[in-house]
């Protein structure tokens, strides 16, 4: 937080916390992308938080301290020995609720991840204790570097959280991964870790954190790893305008993508008939896939198969299909018509029993209301140890519980049928929970 820290402006910053301020530093490095770095700081001040910009020599270059002054509505310094007697750099991390680097640049990235700090920004970093969020930017070519991955694996492992980068348009003609991701997503995955950060009522003090994020964060990353995921219902078509399906919104599936792709994980979903709005909340890094049918979705999963670490198949999967459906709209000539149906492929037990790659785990969904026989647990068991997956997510469903916007309840299970763990509220929590133990598995914990 760059402004003189008189007594006057710690009691200023310290009330801030009984709102839903919050202190906030972002940090902006010598990458083309600063000048997105200004739109951030409009939308978290507009937020009402406190916000503070620390930029590096050679993001002035690029954008004039200035324009960060009036933006935030507080001084701009940039070296350590600027108004030494106040230890600005000890009171900014000190004080921070969050912070935010956009762009993160190559060289940057390399410093957080040895420790140095030679400038401003860097010695906060080390100072602060709250969460730090990085939007990388770079070329194609410096993110894909060995190096760089090594320097993001390492602060990744330390707790930092990663948003981007893109593909798009880069510096001159080239284009490709590498792109800062957009400051209004930025601003949204700031918002929620702050959320995040209430939900578990815990302030982040020094050397502690909140134990989801501990556990999502630092002691478990998917960093590296590569991620499918499927979600949705699919349609099987009647005629040209009918179709068999399912109440499967494929909530569940873009909550476990983002939180896949909040652990590190490069992320592909494929979507079968998942509406544009629920997509809308996909974090920026995940791609997808559409599909309609079971058997389209087959063919996306086998084939995305043969490059991922992890499958997981969360999408409600129609178990038969007319044979041959009209091609135009069936006339209703007689009170009853009769369909001739015939079995979908169980992509499940063929990803599990025919695995594309060595040590490639999968996990599975079994939506399950139990009948007069058997608990809606006591079928996903049975199914657990027939379709071979490593997990299976027993998913409770009905009025309350299960599709859509209402809240889920999973026991997770291996193939033998050993209960992993449970969870039940919200899908996006209940989607980290499940990548918690999605990791473990991965990182043979």
């Amino acid at each position: 937080m760059m402004k003189n820290l008189s007594q006057a402006s710690h009691s200023d910053m310290r009330g801030l916390r009984h709102t839903n301020s919050k202190n906030i530093v972002v940090g902006v490095t010598g990458g083309i992308a600063a000048y997105k770095s200004a739109q951030l700081v409009r939308l978290l001040k507009k937020a009402g938080h406190n916000v503070h910009v620390v930029p590096t020599h050679a993001a002035l270059k690029m954008v004039g301290k200035t324009t960060f002054e009036a933006l935030s509505g507080n001084s701009v310094y940039v070296d350590v020995e600027e108004h030494a007697y106040d230890v600005v750099h000890v009171n900014t991390g000190q004080q921070a609720d969050l912070v935010v680097i956009a762009p993160a640049t190559a060289h940057t990235l390399a410093k957080l991840a040895t420790g140095l700090a030679d400038n401003l920004l860097t010695a906060t970093v080390l100072v602060a204790t709250c969460p730090i969020v990085v939007a990388p930017a770079m070329h194609t070519e410096m993110w894909n570097n060995a190096a760089t991955q090594k320097n993001i694996s390492v602060l990744a492992e330390r707790g930092f959280h990663f948003v981007g980068p893109v593909e798009g348009a880069l510096t001159g003609p080239d284009s490709g991964i590498g792109r800062m991701s957009e400051p209004e997503d930025i601003f949204h995955a700031c918002e929620q870790l702050l959320e995040d950060m209430s939900d578990n009522r815990a302030e982040f003090k020094q050397g502690e954190l909140p134990n989801s994020q501990v556990e999502t964060v630092q002691r478990l990353s998917l960093r590296g790893k590569t991620v499918v995921i499927s979600g949705g219902g699919t349609r099987e078509p009647i005629d040209s305008v009918r179709y068999i399906s399912n109440k499967s919104s494929g909530a569940m599936a873009v909550a476990i993508a983002n939180a896949a792709a909040d652990a590190g994980a490069k992320v592909e979903l494929v979507a079968a008939n998942i509406e544009a709005s629920r997509l809308l909340a996909l974090a920026p890094s995940v791609a997808v896939r559409n599909v309609t049918t079971a058997r389209e979705l087959a063919t996306q999963m086998q084939d995305l198969a043969l490059s991922a670490d992890v499958l997981v198949m969360a999408a409600a999967v129609s178990d038969y299909r007319v044979e041959n459906p009209s091609s135009s709209k069936i006339k209703r000539h007689s009170d009853t018509i009769t369909l001739n149906l015939v079995k979908n492929p169980d992509i499940l037990a063929d990803l599990a029993h025919n695995r594309r790659r060595k040590d490639q785990i999968i996990v599975g969904f079994a939506a399950e209301t139990g009948n007069s026989d058997a608990s809606y647990l006591e079928l996903g068991i049975e199914k657990a140890r027939r379709k071979n997956a490593d997990l299976l997510a027993i998913n409770l469903v009905g009025d309350e519980h299960g599709f859509g916007d209402v809240d889920t309840k999973l026991t997770v299970v291996d193939r033998h049928g050993n209960v992993q763990g449970e969870f039940m509220g919200d899908k996006r929590h209940v989607a980290r929970d499940l990548i918690v133990v999605i990791t473990s598995l991965v990182n043979g914990e």
